[in-house]
């Protein structure tokens, strides 16, 4: 239960810091914008503030009236040194029932309305790519707060970085699960990521070489190794393996060697920033390869996760301590950046990509293509996720 709680308000923080990054620009940038929504329609309920009266109204579905006080309400502009009167919409603040993402919608981001100073298509390029680019920008900013809190109070590093003479270590290196192979005998011994490998039948661990040393010199042999796992002490039975046509026995597990790190408040800002960056750089690569992968049809090159995957994950990360947590929190916020950013129609990529063409050819494509566009990228991104999704569960039932 509590895994479920920690991912939805995961969940919930990057997709406000998300949206309310595309909000507030395109509100400073002279915007209406209609709707800041959580999740994806149909909606489940919603308010917004009267403007006649300052009360807060409640809305469920679609409301009538509101799109009734939307054609009746007026406000007074002023274009070119004359004053108007135009259609005003309040911002409706709303929670919708599919929770895998979230919206807001502003007028005329679609193309119409164009010849309207508050719409979307009124701006000039260089506004619209701000409001667009604004979503990841968040993201990549809530990793850098992260991070740099992180570094503070002490993030998990491996070896090389805690090296740094500027890093003060908060915990010495250790040996630690972090990919466990599926039906592989520290599978079946019950080793779980995170866990800290400590003995091997009475030997101390001091690094990752030594461990595949003293498990290869007993290959077949059942074997004891003691664990520490949230602060206590485990040992487990198992025997490694050596499958036809390898040279080594196995356990079925990767490790890594890794430790608490943390640095004065000045130079922790410093190091969050640099993190942020180079993590996204690998997470962008990371999916240039899986999409080459599958234009090619080479199948995937690692394991994807969907929302039932990465609800896991957090709660791994949350049995670990405050620092995983953080950590994790700032690596989904920057992927969530790097997915949004990637040229996929339905993504803030893709309707940047309209936009910049636009803007090259000086001509808008026509609306009808880019909603199909559009329409169609959703689509096979919702198939995505349901299919990875269904994996996910169907995994944790094997």
């Amino acid at each position: 239960m509590m895994t479920v709680i920690l991912f939805i308000f995961i969940l919930g923080l990057l997709v406000f810091v998300h949206e309310f990054g595309h909000f507030i620009v395109a509100r400073k940038s002279g915007m209406k914008v209609y709707e800041f929504g959580f999740g994806f329609p149909p909606r489940a309920c919603g308010f917004y503030k009267d403007l006649k009266t300052g009360k807060i109204v409640w809305v469920k579905k679609k409301d009538k009236e509101l799109r009734k006080k939307e054609k009746e309400s007026t406000l007074a502009n002023t274009v070119g040194g004359e004053e108007r009167e135009e259609e005003y919409s309040a911002t409706v603040y709303s929670i919708n029932w599919l929770p895998l993402g979230g919206f807001v919608k502003i007028k005329g981001e679609n193309g119409e309305k164009a010849s309207e100073p508050d719409s979307f298509g009124y701006h000039k390029f260089w506004k619209k790519a701000l409001v667009l680019v604004a979503g990841v920008t968040m993201n990549f900013l809530l990793a850098v707060v992260l991070l740099s809190v992180g570094f503070m109070i002490g993030l998990p590093a491996d070896a090389e970085s805690m090296t740094d003479p500027k890093a003060i270590v908060v915990e010495e290196p250790f040996v630690t699960a972090q990919q466990i192979e599926e039906g592989s005998p520290a599978d079946l011994a019950g080793i779980l990521f995170g866990d800290k490998i400590l003995f091997v039948d009475g030997v101390q661990i001091v690094d990752a070489s030594q461990l595949v040393s003293l498990v290869n010199e007993r290959a077949n042999q059942d074997v004891t190794v003691d664990i520490e796992r949230v602060g206590e002490r485990v040992s487990l039975s198992m025997t490694p393996v050596q499958l036809e046509g390898e040279n080594t026995a196995r356990l079925g597990i990767s490790v890594v060697e890794t430790g608490k790190i943390r640095y004065p408040w000045y130079l922790a800002i410093y190091r969050g920033f640099i993190g942020a960056v180079i993590t996204t750089i690998h997470i962008f690569l990371a999916f240039v390869v899986l999409i080459k992968n599958l234009i090619l049809g080479q199948g995937l090159a690692f394991d994807v996760s969907g929302p039932v995957g990465i609800a896991v994950i957090v709660g791994e990360s949350a049995r670990l301590g405050l620092a995983y947590l953080i950590n994790i929190t700032a690596m989904l916020s920057l992927s969530l950046a790097v997915i949004n950013i990637l040229p996929i129609p339905a993504l803030d990529g893709g309707r940047l990509l309209f936009v910049t063409i636009e803007k090259i050819f000086k001509r808008p494509i026509p609306l009808k293509y880019e909603q199909i566009a559009h329409t169609v990228g959703f689509v096979l991104l919702m198939a995505l996720i349901v299919v990875v999704t269904w994996r996910d569960v169907a995994g944790l039932f094997e």
